[in-house]
């Protein structure tokens, strides 16, 4: 009889361990993220869901640091961001989607943020999103971030990114096949 292999993404004892460890600590130290917010409640939410620590640590990994930014009231979801002040170089230098990397004649890139982003189980942020990120403390000061782009503009080639620069947020667009060296993406993830 064949044994069929299991597709699930799950840590170990010792890996869910240290990872509620980090986020715990990160949680802690960074109160103003998740005002109103309690870490047992969290944690509970993240000990019923296998995948989501493993998405979570998939961002760890890559040194997003993600944290807690927030709880909807209507579906109970904690919602977590990446929230490391600068992209993680192990997520630079990618474009948009695979459209954009396979319209590329030369000089591809490895991957995309898309791409990544999916294999990690996360979502790129909305432009919405970045901008509630920021108001949470200063991220992307030397870097920029893909974010989800609408279908209207990806259909006419054309992805958004964003980045802080002067004080302030900006929204800029590059082709979707563009990549650059300080430019990556961040994650959220409901659980």
């Amino acid at each position: 009889m064949n044994k069929i292999k299991s597709t699930k993404k799950e840590l170990s004892a010792k890996q869910r361990e240290e990872l509620l460890r980090a986020l715990k600590n990160r949680f802690e130290k960074n109160l103003n993220r998740h005002r109103g917010v309690e870490w047992g409640k969290v944690q509970a939410k993240l000990e019923a869901s296998p995948e989501s620590l493993w998405s979570l640590s998939e961002m760890e990994r890559t040194g997003g640091e993600p944290d807690v930014v927030g709880h909807d009231k209507k579906t109970g979801e904690h919602v977590f961001y990446d929230c490391a002040a600068e992209i993680p170089k192990g997520r630079t230098s990618v474009c948009y989607d695979r459209e954009g990397l396979d319209s590329r004649k030369e000089f591809k890139p490895k991957n995309t943020a898309m791409d990544m982003a999916a294999a990690m189980g996360i979502e790129l942020l909305t432009e919405e999103e970045y901008q509630e990120l920021q108001k949470l403390g200063n991220f992307d000061t030397k870097t920029s971030s893909w974010v989800k782009t609408p279908v209207d503009i990806r259909k006419l080639g054309g992805a958004l990114y964003c980045d802080r620069r002067y004080g302030r947020v900006f929204v800029g667009h590059n082709g979707a096949q563009s990549y650059y060296s300080a430019r990556g993406f961040r994650g959220s993830l409901r659980v």
